[in-house]
């Protein structure tokens, strides 16, 4: 299956936090930027961090899933499997605080996958998830 990068404009309430988290932090490389928004490489698509005033800051919710609660919206990637491990290794040696920690789902069975979650300095909840099976992604 061929991808197209996807294009994804999020609000943040400090862009300089939001800035030093996603190049520090996540060690996403930066791209053009302005004084109210700033573009990086997400793994190839693109990441637009856009300053919004947290007056207009709405309510996080939540859907339960295996007995934890995600937060909604949430976005992230799926990452291959040594990847997504290695870069949850690298986030726990920061100190990332994960609202989920990194765990498997359906371990030893179909559409076995590792997830993880939690938030950048803004409020935005963030997910990177693997399957050991790529080819099961849609797999009801």
């Amino acid at each position: 299956m061929s991808l197209s990068p996807f294009h994804l404009a999020i609000p943040v309430n400090n862009l300089e936090k939001a800035r030093t988290f996603y190049n520090t932090v996540l060690e996403l490389e930066e791209g053009r930027s302005s004084d109210h928004w700033v573009d990086f490489n997400f793994f190839g698509h693109q990441l637009v961090i856009h300053y919004k005033d947290e007056s207009n800051k709405e309510d996080i919710h939540t859907n339960p899933v295996d007995g934890k609660n995600v937060p909604v919206p949430h976005f992230g990637l799926i990452l291959e499997w040594n990847v997504w491990q290695n870069f949850a290794d690298m986030l726990s040696k920061k100190g990332i605080e994960f609202i989920i920690e990194p765990y498997i789902r359906f371990k030893g069975e179909k559409g076995e996958q590792a997830t993880m979650f939690f938030y950048d300095p803004c409020g935005n909840a963030l997910e990177f998830k693997s399957f050991r099976d790529i080819s099961l992604i849609f797999e009801k």
